[in-house]
C-alpha cells in the first residue's frame, strides 16, 4: 500500500470526508488530496509526519506509526532515517535485496543476515 493509499484509508476509517477532515485539521484540501493520490510526495520531515499521524489517530512509536513512517520513506525510495544510523543493519541490506530479487545468496551471507535480524528485532 502506498503512503497516499494508507493516508486515505486511515481518513476514511475515521469516517471523514476530505473537506471535513482538512477543515478540522487546518490543512489544504487540494494538497491533501494530491498526497492521497500520490501526485505529491509524502513529507520526509519527522515533525510533519508526526503531525499528520496525529490527525489520523496514529500514535508515535506504535506499529501503525512505523507503517506510516516507513511507507513515507518507501514512496520516496529511501531507507527510513532511524534505520540509516545502524551501520550493521545497512551493511546487511544488499543480502536482503538479492534475496528479494530471487538471486540466491551464499549460505554464509544468509547466516550473516539472519544474525543481523536477531540483533535487530
Amino acid at each position: 500500500m502506498s503512503f497516499g493509499e494508507l493516508v486515505q484509508k486511515r481518513r476514511l476509517e475515521r469516517r471523514q470526508s476530505l473537506r471535513a477532515f482538512c477543515m478540522k485539521n487546518g490543512v489544504d484540501p487540494s494538497n491533501w488530496s494530491k498526497m492521497e493520490r500520490g501526485v505529491i510526495p509524502p513529507p520526509q520531515n519527522q515533525d510533519k509526519l508526526k503531525e499528520y499521524a496525529s490527525y489520523l489517530g496514529i500514535e508515535f512509536g506504535t506499529d501503525d506509526w512505523y507503517d506510516f513512517s516507513d511507507s513515507a520513506a518507501a514512496d520516496k525510495g529511501i531507507i527510513p532515517k532511524d534505520l540509516m544510523s545502524d551501520e550493521e543493519l545497512v551493511s546487511a541490506l544488499p543480502i536482503f535485496f538479492r534475496t528479494v530479487r530471487n538471486e540466491k545468496p551464499t549460505k554464509e551471507e544468509l547466516l550473516e543476515f539472519a544474525e543481523h535480524l536477531r540483533k535487530h528485532p
